[in-house]
């Protein structure tokens, strides 16, 4: 029982995550493709390019975690200040906001029986005003939970993606490992386009090239960035 609500528990902080996950996939893997492919193209052998690229894709997934962290933690920040202000509004006008709280109902479609009731229960009582407005508000609310959470998936989405161009550093001579590390890279890219496609609802083939196209890039601008240095300190 304790393991079926722990998978499930997983499974919707992974849904709520989505977009964090989609993310830290991209970044991680275009960055530390577009770093690989520099430093493998001027390096003598594969722990070069292994130190340099696990080095970089785990600092990378540590700052794309602390970066989420800290931003969701200021949107729950500034919600709390939203929500402080709106309370003592309440306090300070009652009237006023019960009539701004029976306008949303409306406008959601309730109907005016059901909103005469309403108004009969909420006049002159603050507290049931706010709790009301707090549950209607809650479901307007664009602020994801827990930002731990959501920094988490991140961490590990990042950190994955960004190891896929590196781990066949660790196990081939540099040679091989440059055409496994790109065979890699692109299974890893064309799933997540197809991914992004299917969780966005687009085109396929156009998200996939999408995809590729953007690593291709950072892996252009890593290879023209490593000859440049190269020859310009050789």
């Amino acid at each position: 029982m304790a393991l079926s609500l722990d998978l499930k528990t997983i499974k919707r902080s992974f849904y709520a995550s989505i977009g964090e996950i989609v993310f830290g996939m991209e970044d991680g893997t275009v960055t530390i493709f577009g770093l690989v492919a520099g430093v493998a193209i001027t390096a003598n052998n594969s722990t070069q390019v292994l130190l340099a690229g696990a080095t970089g894709g785990i600092s990378s997934a540590i700052s794309m975690m602390c970066g989420v962290f800290l931003d969701l933690q200021s949107d729950h920040d500034q919600e709390k200040i939203k929500n402080k202000k709106r309370f003592i509004k309440i306090q300070n006008e009652p009237g006023k906001a019960a009539d701004h709280f029976l306008l949303k109902l409306s406008d959601a479609g309730i109907s005016e029986q059901t909103i005469y009731t309403i108004r009969s229960e909420i006049t002159d009582d603050t507290k049931k005003l706010i709790a009301l407005d707090s549950a209607f508000d809650s479901q307007e609310s664009d602020t994801p939970d827990s930002p731990f959470i959501h920094a988490c998936w991140m961490f590990i989405s990042n950190a994955l993606s960004a190891l896929t161009p590196v781990v066949a550093f660790a196990f081939w001579p540099l040679a091989t490992a440059r055409w496994i590390s790109l065979l890699m890279t692109l299974t890893l890219l064309f799933l997540l386009g197809f991914g992004r496609a299917k969780i966005g609802q687009r085109a396929i083939y156009p998200t996939v090239i999408q995809t590729v196209g953007i690593a291709s890039f950072a892996a252009a601008g890593g290879v023209i960035i490593g000859q440049i240095i190269s020859r310009s300190f050789s």
